[in-house]
């Protein structure tokens, strides 16, 4: 069943929902709500000033709307409950006056005013309360749908598919747990009755995904020691010879890692290890290094990343440091047909040793001599069937993944239970401590003259926004309100464009490589960019609205300041949580700041909602739920080695779906 096929979804809300990354029915049936709306009459007779209110009631007056100013305007109309009459003032809402008709049974929600018996609503729904206790899901939203849209399209969907629910936990762990059946508990998730029922069922939904995230992670493991590994001959004094001719000295972390790289590429089993380090902490010369060893022992490297101006980054860096010894070379979407020929060519024989490039360079087109190891970042997670692509090709490479977000250890043993997990935490000598600033909102005249001292100087800027666009529910800034904004400042001088991540990536390419050139001053942006451009040249990042970010995100967009010699500068903007943020001021250590993100936030910005696939869980926290993935852990084990017969559908579903993604 596609996604409309059900009623009421046309080519616009297709189009809509999809801005939500809802693109399957699947998608829609488990897009969750971010929280619940608890609707209960109050009793006024235990009111405290200035509390929230709700109360249902009858329409008594033909509501009248009284225009304020341009962009504002308040609507006034009277309600009768059971017990007594009330003034509703509610702003902004003149769109609701058709739908409030005298003697229509409404809920208002807001705070009263005893003095004037007024309340001042902030929301007002159809229907009534009565006596009982209304739980309503509130989903996130993108402008264009409503919630009311979502909760019918959610509910449309599980009548459709009801008897296709399939669960994903096999029927012993259910009984075990008196768990209800997965159609159950997302029927009470979309419509709660009680809150009991709504614990029971959030658990159950969490423990299924951390189950299978667990089954895939257990998987992975014991598919890969099933893979031999390449066995080299790579000696203690060949790396000693690499750091002799290197312009700079590495830190203690930095060797420590290699040597357990080395130790890695000369064992005859595969290696399969996470380098995880701070920003800055030099994890790319670390890769470098390995490929380097790799090229000594007479195999080919890959290294993978996401984005092309990054690819090419990476590229010149790797030319710079290698010079002419190892034959290198960049294979990209933007590469010339008669290039790629050459290149394919050169990966075919040999010649080449090390090439750099997007996900491409592991299709099935592309032929190695004898690639020998794989380097790639946490957005490129290798997947079974990625490896499956190489090993028909009769290829088993080691695979060295790059994390930038710091996971305190607890957490990386269990999430990347998969793998060996190799940190850097010591930053190398010389590296610019970046001043963190914070201010509030009501200071922008401030901020705009800290960033005109730096453009003064020819120096460049990022600006940072959450949002893409401007939403129903949402008064946060948005990228494209902030060029506005930053175009009357600075406009009629300096150049400013923005990217975003819905942005085709051919045009947030060009546009950040017009910024890594100098051709723009002020880049304004999504945190698209905290995985990217190196611009020594940007001296200060501006972060709006910084208390929707966590921490250890916070920390990574500083790091993309500071790179080069110029003392930088991050400037968070924020009325809200801004003791939360002061912990920004006082380290720059992003390993305290990830185990203070789990603290106060749990796991979500640590991975990123889009960062890494293999992170993104839609209902679990890895934080909260701790205890959670621990058993699921241990039951997707035993499941994985000791399937019966009557769960072994269930097993080859899920191995199947860890194929396929």
């Amino acid at each position: 069943m596609e996604l409309n096929d059900i009623k009421g979804i046309g080519p616009k809300s297709l189009t809509l929902l999809n801005k939500l990354n809802i693109y399957t029915v699947d998608d829609l049936i488990t897009y969750y709500p971010v929280r619940y709306d608890v609707l209960k009459r109050t009793d006024f007779k235990e009111l405290d000033p200035d509390t929230k209110v709700i109360v249902d009631g009858r329409v008594e007056s033909i509501p009248l709307v009284i225009r304020i100013k341009a962009g504002l305007n308040k609507m006034n109309f009277r309600i009768a409950t059971d017990d007594r009459i009330f003034g509703i003032s509610i702003f902004n809402r003149a769109f609701l006056k058709q739908h409030l008709g005298v003697g229509t049974n409404v809920i208002v929600i807001g705070k009263y005013d005893s003095t004037k018996n007024i309340i001042t609503a902030s929301d007002i729904k159809l229907g009534t309360l009565g006596n009982a206790t209304k739980i309503e899901p509130v989903y996130h939203l993108t402008s264009g749908l409503t919630n009311k849209n979502i909760s019918t399209f959610v509910n449309l969907a599980l009548l459709s598919i009801g008897k296709n629910i399939n669960d994903n936990i096999p029927d012993y762990l259910i009984e075990k747990y008196n768990f209800s059946s997965k159609k159950i508990a997302l029927n009470i998730i979309h419509n709660p009755s009680n809150i009991e029922k709504l614990k029971e069922a959030k658990i159950r939904l969490k423990y299924e995904e951390l189950f299978e995230f667990m089954f895939k992670i257990h998987y992975l493991k014991r598919e890969n020691t099933k893979l031999d590994g390449i066995k080299r001959k790579i000696y203690k004094k060949d790396l000693e010879n690499i750091y002799k001719i290197l312009p700079f000295k590495l830190t203690n972390d930095q060797k420590n890692v290699l040597e357990e790289i080395r130790n890695d590429l000369n064992s005859e089993k595969r290696m399969n290890r996470l380098l995880q380090g701070d920003v800055g902490s030099g994890k790319t010369i670390v890769s470098i290094i390995a490929m380097y060893l790799n090229y000594l022992s007479g195999y080919q490297s890959a290294l993978m990343v996401p984005t092309e101006i990054l690819a090419n980054q990476h590229y010149q860096n790797i030319k710079k440091i290698l010079g002419g010894n190892v034959n290198v070379e960049l294979l990209t979407g933007s590469t010339p047909k008669k290039d790629k020929q050459r290149i394919y060519e050169g990966l075919a024989n040999g010649t080449i040793s090390i090439i750099i490039g997007t996900h491409a360079l592991i299709q099935e087109d592309v032929v190695y001599k004898n690639l020998g190891l794989v380097v790639t970042d946490e957005q490129h997670r290798f997947g079974v069937n990625q490896r499956d692509n190489l090993r028909n090709k009769g290829l088993t490479p080691d695979v060295l993944y790059m994390s930038a977000t710091p996971i305190p250890r607890t957490y990386a043993l269990t999430i990347y239970g998969d793998m060996d997990v190799s940190t850097i935490k010591e930053l190398p000598k010389g590296r610019q401590e970046i001043t963190t600033i914070l201010k509030k909102n009501e200071e922008i005249e401030d901020v705009l003259n800290l960033m005109y001292e730096e453009l003064k100087q020819n120096h460049q800027i990022y600006v940072i926004a959450p949002l893409i666009e401007e939403s129903d529910t949402s008064n946060l800034t948005s990228v494209n309100e902030l060029k506005d904004k930053m175009n009357k400042a600075f406009g009629k001088k300096y150049k400013i464009d923005l990217v975003h991540g819905k942005m085709a990536s051919g045009m947030k390419d060009d546009i950040m490589n017009k910024f890594s050139k100098g051709e723009i001053d002020i880049l304004i942006s999504t945190t698209v960019i905290e995985v990217g451009i190196d611009v020594k040249n940007a001296s200060q990042m501006v972060i709006f609205d910084a208390n929707r970010f966590g921490l250890s995100t916070l920390h990574q967009l500083r790091g993309r300041v500071g790179r080069g010699n110029i003392k930088s500068s991050c400037i968070l903007i924020s009325s809200q949580d801004t003791k939360r943020l002061e912990i920004l001021k006082t380290t720059s250590d992003g390993f305290k700041l990830s185990e203070e993100d789990f603290k106060l936030r749990g796991s979500g910005d640590l991975f990123g909602t889009k960062q890494s696939g293999d992170m993104f869980f839609k209902i679990a926290n890895i934080k909260e739920d701790y205890k959670i993935l621990v058993q699921a852990s241990k039951d997707a084990l035993e499941f994985l080695n000791k399937a019966s017969i009557s769960n072994l559908k269930i097993r080859d579903n899920l191995i199947n779906k860890i194929k396929h993604n």
